[in-house]
């Protein structure tokens, strides 16, 4: 096992990483602000804003494996600010597309909703991360209790398989890159059944001995 991170070096990393994941947000802005951005500046803030939000899910769900794995017990002190992160681009994602390609048009905006697929999908996937962001506190945690916390969290995993398949729903052409994400996506849940399905048999031997 990799011994522990200290508390001082844990604080100067978690700076670094909140700066880096502002990194894409930064970018997109620098290029809309500075028109050097090729073609549409709307379509590419909700081109990247969608993408990042995927990603850092993705990130968010590979640190049990990870942690597990390779023995990085400290990556769990990141999974609450990626999750977070992740929550922000989605909301980027749909803030973009409420104000900037419908102009706040909310009948239009339901239309959408109902009647095109990945809309809905989209949608499902913002409105399950809404719980996960207000419980992320420790105070959250102990309202709730451990088990309680964990079940409403386990949201989390609907919430990327319909970020996925809004993603691929979306795409007209090229279904290289979703079909990447759903593949990480499809390791990231595999790995957690296998795992579940090992512990059973430890738990009913000790419960015979």
């Amino acid at each position: 096992m990799i011994r522990p991170v200290s508390p001082a070096a844990l604080r100067w990393l978690k700076s670094l990483l909140f700066m880096v994941c502002l990194l894409p947000l930064a970018g997109v802005a620098h290029g809309v602000l500075t028109a050097s951005i090729a073609g549409d500046p709307v379509e590419a803030m909700t081109e990247v804003s969608g993408q990042w939000a995927l990603r850092f899910l993705l990130l968010t769900l590979s640190i049990t494996p990870f942690r597990t794995l390779f023995k990085l017990t400290d990556l769990i002190k990141f999974r609450r600010m990626l999750g977070l992160f992740a929550f922000f681009y989605a909301l980027c994602h749909l803030s973009v597309y409420i104000v900037f390609d419908q102009f706040f048009d909310w009948p239009e905006i339901w239309r959408d909703t109902v009647e095109k697929k990945f809309v809905f999908a989209g949608m499902l996937a913002v409105v399950l991360m809404i719980p996960l962001a207000i419980t992320s506190t420790n105070g959250w945690i102990k309202r709730l209790g451990g088990k309680r916390w964990q079940r409403l969290h386990r949201l989390v995993y609907v919430s990327a398989v319909a970020a996925v398949v809004h993603f691929i729903w979306l795409v007209k052409a090229d279904y290289t890159q979703p079909l990447i994400y759903a593949v990480v996506l499809i390791l990231l849940l595999g790995y957690r059944v296998i795992r579940k399905i090992r512990k059973k048999p430890a738990v009913l031997r000790s419960r015979t001995c």
